[in-house]
C-alpha cells in the first residue's frame, strides 16, 4: 500500500513565488499610475500655455501655425517661404535681476517699445512675449542680459524675402497663420496642404517684370505728385498675370504700424471711370456689328453734341472725323455718334460679354463689383461709349484689350502658371477680322495719335489714352484726374498688354505742365516696354510693323484739307 508523502519545502517556494509576481506586478501599476500622472501634468500645462499665455492681445496658442508652400514667381525666385523663427518671451516668475534694470536693457534693444510697457510685461502674473517674430540680433542682445527668465521659443514665421515686391499679390496671413488677401487668401488651404508635400505654388507672375513695372510707376507717382497708381502685364493668349502692382504699397513683413488703406490693390479693387480707353471696344463693336463699313465714313464734331438738357464735348476744337481720326483725335462727340447708331443692346452686350457687369475674373479674393447703369437708355449709350457713367477696375479694361486684340476671345485673367496647361477655351467677343482692325487703329493711336509717347521704338506699341475727370459731390472735379494708357504689344502679332493708370498726377516740370494720360501714363508704357519686353521674349525689331498702308491716305487727304 502506497503512503502519500506530502512535501512542505515545494509548497512554500511556491506561495513565495507567487508573492513575489503580485509585489512586481502592484510596483508596474503604480509606476504606470506615476507615468501617467506625470503625463497630464505636461499636457495640462502645454494646454495652459496654448490657451491662457498670452502677448500683445492674443493667443499663444497662435505660436502653432500650421506650415505653408512656398510661394515662387513662374521661373521658381521664391516669394514667400515659411522660415523657423525666434520669438523672445519673459517669464516674470523666474526673473533674477531688478525689473527697472530690465526695462531700461530692453528699451535700448527695442526702442519702438516704451519703458512703461515693458516694465508691465516683466511685473505681470504670466509669462508673456516681448517680441514676436524677432531679428536675430534682437534675441542675441536679450540673451546678453544673462537672466534666466527669459527664453526664445522658436516659432513658425512667413518671410516675404523680396520685401515690397508685388505685395498686393501676395496678400498677407494672420496670427492663427491663415492667408487674408492676395494669393495667401486665395489659396489658403492649397499653400496648407502642399506644405506637407513640400511642393511650392508657381505664379504666373514674371518678379523681374514686375520689379520693371513697380519702379517705373512708383518714379511716376513720385514725379507727378499722385496720390497713387496702378498697374497690370497681362498675357493676351493665356490670361496670365506677368506684372501687377498698386501704389501706395506695404511691406508684408511688417504689417504692425502700416496703413491699411495702403494694402488695397488697386487693379482688382479700385474703380474708376476710364474714359477714352472705352473707346476703341465701343468702335470695335460697331465694326463687328456692321454700323461702320468703312473707315472713310466721317462723323460731324464741329460743334458740341446736345442730348437730354445737356452737351458732349471733345476738349479741343473739332471737324468731321473719319474712324480713324475719331481714336487718334480721341473725339468723345464722334464717339457718341456712332455708339447711337450702334443702339443699346448692342453697346450693352459687348460690356456684359467683357464681363463689364461682374466682378473681375481672377483668383483674387479682393474684386470689386463695377459700378453699372441703372438705366440705359440713350444717353447712358452715348456716354459710356466714352468710358463715362460706368465704373470698372483697371483689370476689367486689360482683359477686355486682350480680347480686342488677340483674335477676339476672351479669357479670364489668372495668377497661376499654367506652363505646359493649355489656356482656357474662352469665348468670342469680337471677329477675328475686327480685331485685326482693331489692332491697325491702336497703332495708328500710338504713331500719329494721343499715345506718341507710348512709342516703343521696335516694339510696335498701340494703345489708347484715358482721361477722366472724377466724379465728387455735386459733379465731376475738373482738376482731378484719372490719367490711364492700356496698350498691346507688338501689334503684328500681340503677346502682352500693359496698362498703366495714375491717379490725380499734378501739371508740373515732369510733364510739362501736362495732367492728361499721353503726358504721364503714356510715357511710363514706353519705359516699360522697353524694359521689361526682352524679359518677356519680345525684342524690338525696325523691320516689322503692323500693315496700315490701307488706313494712311484717309489720315493725309484729311490732313492736306484741314
Amino acid at each position: 500500500m502506497n503512503t502519500l508523502v506530502v512535501r512542505p519545502t515545494r509548497v512554500r517556494t511556491a506561495g513565495v513565488r507567487q508573492q513575489i509576481l503580485l509585489t512586481a506586478q502592484q510596483r508596474l501599476m503604480i509606476l504606470m499610475l506615476l507615468f501617467m500622472a506625470a503625463f497630464f501634468v505636461v499636457s495640462g500645462r502645454l494646454l495652459y500655455f496654448a490657451l491662457f499665455d498670452t502677448s500683445s492681445g492674443r493667443s499663444a496658442a497662435t505660436a502653432f501655425v500650421p506650415a505653408r508652400a512656398d510661394i515662387v514667381d513662374r521661373n521658381g525666385v521664391p516669394l514667400a517661404r515659411t522660415i523657423d523663427g525666434y520669438s523672445i518671451r519673459v517669464v516674470p516668475s523666474k526673473l533674477l535681476n531688478d525689473r527697472q534694470y530690465l526695462a531700461a536693457e530692453l528699451h535700448k534693444i527695442f526702442p519702438d517699445m516704451t519703458r512703461q510697457d515693458l516694465l508691465a510685461k516683466l511685473t505681470g502674473p504670466r509669462p508673456t512675449y516681448i517680441r514676436r517674430r524677432a531679428l536675430p540680433d534682437q534675441v542675441a542682445a536679450v540673451n546678453a542680459i544673462g537672466d534666466v527668465g527669459f527664453d526664445f521659443p522658436r516659432e513658425k514665421e512667413r518671410l516675404y524675402p523680396q520685401l515690397t515686391l508685388a505685395a498686393h499679390v501676395l496678400g498677407f496671413i494672420n496670427a492663427d497663420g491663415h492667408g487674408v488677401t492676395g494669393v495667401e487668401g486665395a489659396f489658403d488651404q492649397r499653400l496648407i496642404d502642399e506644405a506637407t508635400r513640400g511642393h511650392p505654388l508657381a505664379l504666373s507672375i514674371d518678379a523681374r517684370v514686375q520689379g520693371v513695372l513697380e519702379s517705373e510707376l512708383s518714379a511716376a507717382v513720385t514725379n507727378l505728385e499722385a496720390i497713387g497708381g496702378a498697374g497690370v502685364i497681362l498675357d493676351v493668349h493665356t490670361g496670365e498675370v506677368a506684372a501687377m502692382t498698386s501704389l501706395p504699397t506695404y511691406n508684408p513683413n511688417k504689417l504692425l504700424g502700416s496703413d491699411p488703406g495702403t494694402r488695397r490693390n488697386a487693379v482688382t479693387y479700385n474703380l474708376y471711370e476710364l474714359g477714352s480707353t472705352f473707346k476703341p471696344l465701343s468702335i470695335g463693336a460697331a465694326i463687328d456689328d456692321g454700323t461702320v463699313t468703312s473707315m472713310a465714313r466721317r462723323y460731324d464734331a464741329t460743334a458740341p453734341l446736345p442730348i437730354a438738357g445737356f452737351r458732349i464735348r471733345d476738349s479741343h476744337p473739332g471737324r468731321w472725323y473719319n474712324v480713324p481720326e475719331t481714336l487718334i483725335e480721341s473725339s468723345n462727340i464722334a464717339t457718341a455718334r456712332i455708339a447711337d447708331e450702334l443702339g443699346r443692346e448692342n453697346l450693352e452686350r459687348l460690356f456684359r460679354d467683357l464681363n463689364f457687369d461682374k466682378r473681375p475674373e481672377i483668383e483674387l479674393k479682393e474684386r470689386a463689383f463695377p459700378l453699372w447703369p441703372r438705366n440705359w437708355g440713350r444717353v447712358t449709350t452715348m456716354t459710356t461709349s466714352y468710358g463715362h457713367g460706368i465704373a470698372v477696375t483697371p483689370l476689367h479694361l486689360a482683359s477686355a484689350y486682350a480680347a480686342l486684340v488677340n483674335g477676339g476671345i476672351y479669357r479670364p485673367a489668372t495668377m497661376l502658371r499654367l506652363g505646359d496647361k493649355p489656356p482656357p477655351q474662352g469665348r468670342r467677343v469680337f471677329k477675328a477680322s475686327t480685331s485685326a482692325r482693331m489692332r491697325q487703329l491702336l497703332r495708328l493711336i500710338v504713331s500719329d495719335g494721343t499715345g506718341k509717347q507710348a512709342d516703343a521704338p521696335g516694339f510696335r506699341v498701340g494703345g489708347k489714352t484715358g482721361s477722366a475727370e472724377k466724379p465728387g459731390a455735386g459733379g465731376y472735379r475738373r482738376h482731378s484726374l484719372v490719367s490711364t494708357f492700356a496698350a498691346a504689344f507688338p501689334m503684328d502679332n500681340p503677346r502682352y498688354i500693359v496698362l498703366v493708370m495714375i491717379d490725380e498726377p499734378k501739371g508740373n516740370a515732369y510733364s510739362s505742365g501736362q495732367r492728361t494720360a499721353g503726358w504721364t501714363a503714356a510715357p511710363v508704357v514706353r519705359k516699360v516696354v522697353t524694359r521689361a519686353g526682352p524679359m518677356l521674349g519680345v525684342f524690338p525689331d525696325e523691320s516689322r510693323d503692323v500693315d496700315v498702308s490701307e488706313l494712311t491716305p484717309l489720315l493725309r487727304r484729311e490732313e492736306e484739307a484741314h
